[in-house]
């Protein structure tokens, strides 16, 4: 009975320091792990962060929404323009007829307030179809800048991507420096601990002071290079960096043959998008000037009222109807060079296309070399830091027994450090390689990365000016605040 009663209360206590042990974890341990997971950033939040707040990016946004107001006052000569007059004042006259009589047998002078109101339509019916081809210019530009917006998006996220690489790699070597830097100086003390026993020489203990001055100065770099790497990442995102972690592999994303990459930079890389309808653009302004030396056909209606217009009249109406057609005859000289000038620029854009198309070419050929080349050498990198780590243990035991001095561990350590500081920038070399590639094909941008961002829809502003009639307030929804 008393071992029965003994194990129930074992079992109870039990029970009670588990129960204190999960409070425990609830309100400390776990909280605090939560924090850490949550304080983790990836590099998708990096993108998202700058994709949101990049003032280069947002910068790009506004220009592009400045140049769709350029479709509406383009379509302005589709409309009529309608104006208002109202006059007032005070006039007072003094006829003196010939001989001195009456005129007219009625006084005309003496003072009076005469006032008149008008309204005036007139619309273009015909202005050398300069409208039309104004419509087709801003519809290019428009393109164009669209294509120019992809483009530093791209820009923008691969700038982030490096940076974020660039802190990861830099994080790795501190704390690889730091760990060197705790080895050599446990080596200095062991070896001044065999000096003073006498089974090592002065000779070994300075070159193990060496070695740790040197790693020591190593850190300092390291931790320098880390610093400007943190710059560089909050100047992009807007952030400084926290508890960044490796990026995982994209390789799923990128096209599995050069030739196949070429193709689609030719399709869908921003530049050569921007330049096409760059050109475009020009060939319509040509057509835009060429308009201004053709007739132009207008109609003006008008409607007024004048109360006392004179002394005579108490009110006079009117109402007019006129069509105009003016022909240019000679205008300077200046259409004529503004048309010559258009033809210079239409060939100076179609040059643009062929300097993109040659630029990403070699953009594509230049990141998939990168890419190649880091696959093969991270392979190189692990296996030669497997060998590196099996050599410093063979030589520290061959040590132990006098087949090898301290220098030489001396030389093994730093070999082994050394590779796995080049296995280090060799994943971030790779990675970079790879959102290089990714941006050369143009494909580096939140909707094919699938982030988790309300993504820019530059066609949402564009429709909402398009047929915008009134207001001088930009559109200020959604992400065009920004």
């Amino acid at each position: 009975m008393r071992l029965r009663n003994y194990s129930i209360a074992t079992r109870g206590a039990a029970r009670v320091v588990l129960r204190m042990l999960a409070a425990w974890l609830a309100v400390y341990a776990l909280p605090a792990m939560l924090a850490g997971a949550a304080q983790a950033e990836t590099l998708p939040r990096a993108l998202v962060a700058a994709y949101l707040t990049n003032p280069t990016l947002n910068a790009e946004r506004a220009k592009l929404r400045a140049i769709d107001e350029e479709i509406s006052q383009a379509r302005s000569n589709f409309l009529p323009s309608v104006s208002g007059d109202l006059q007032s004042g005070y006039r007072t006259t003094n006829p003196k007829p010939k001989g001195g009589g009456a005129l007219g047998g009625f006084s005309a002078g003496g003072p009076h307030h005469p006032k008149s109101y008008s309204l005036t339509i007139s619309k273009s019916l015909f202005r050398g179809l300069r409208t039309v081809n104004a419509i087709r210019r801003a519809e290019a530009e428009i393109q164009s800048g669209r294509a120019s917006l992809r483009a530093v998006e791209q820009a923008v996220l691969l700038d982030v991507v490096t940076a974020y690489m660039d802190v990861v790699r830099d994080q790795a070597i501190v704390r690889l420096r730091e760990g060197n830097v705790r080895v050599l100086a446990e080596q200095l003390k062991a070896t001044k601990d065999r000096f003073e026993v006498g089974e090592v020489t002065r000779t070994d203990v300075a070159q193990a002071e060496a070695r740790r001055s040197g790693a020591i100065s190593q850190l300092s770099l390291a931790q320098s290079n880390l610093k400007t790497s943190h710059a560089s990442y909050q100047r992009v995102v807007g952030h400084p960096p926290n508890s960044l972690v490796e990026s995982n592999p994209i390789d799923s994303l990128l096209p599995g043959l050069l030739s196949g990459a070429l193709s689609l930079a030719e399709a869908e890389n921003p530049n050569i998008v921007a330049a096409v309808f760059s050109e475009e653009a020009s060939r319509h302004a040509i057509r835009e000037i060429i308009g201004e030396m053709l007739p132009e056909v207008s109609v003006e209606a008008t409607i007024s009222d004048s109360f006392e217009p004179s002394v005579s009249l108490d009110r006079q109406s009117e109402k007019r109807l006129t069509g105009r057609i003016t022909v240019p005859l000679y205008s300077k000289g200046l259409p004529s060079s503004r048309a010559r000038q258009a033809r210079e620029t239409n060939r100076q854009r179609r040059r643009q296309i062929d300097e993109a198309r040659a630029q990403v070419n070699a953009d594509v050929i230049a990141a998939w070399g990168r890419l190649t080349a880091a696959r093969a050498q991270i392979e190189s990198d692990q296996a030669q830091v497997r060998a590196n780590k099996i050599a410093l243990n063979g030589v520290k035991e061959e040590e132990k027994v006098g087949q090898r001095t301290i220098l030489d561990v001396l030389d093994a350590e730093q070999e082994f450090l050394d590779s796995q500081v080049t296995l280090v920038g060799t994943k971030r070399d790779m990675v970079v390689a790879a959102y290089s590639l990714l941006s050369a094909v143009g494909r580096l941008n939140a909707q094919f990365l699938r982030l988790p961002v309300e993504q820019y829809d530059a066609a949402e502003h564009y429709n909402r000016v398009k047929y915008r009639l009134f207001g001088t307030n930009p559109d200020r929804r959604g992400l065009f605040r920004r």
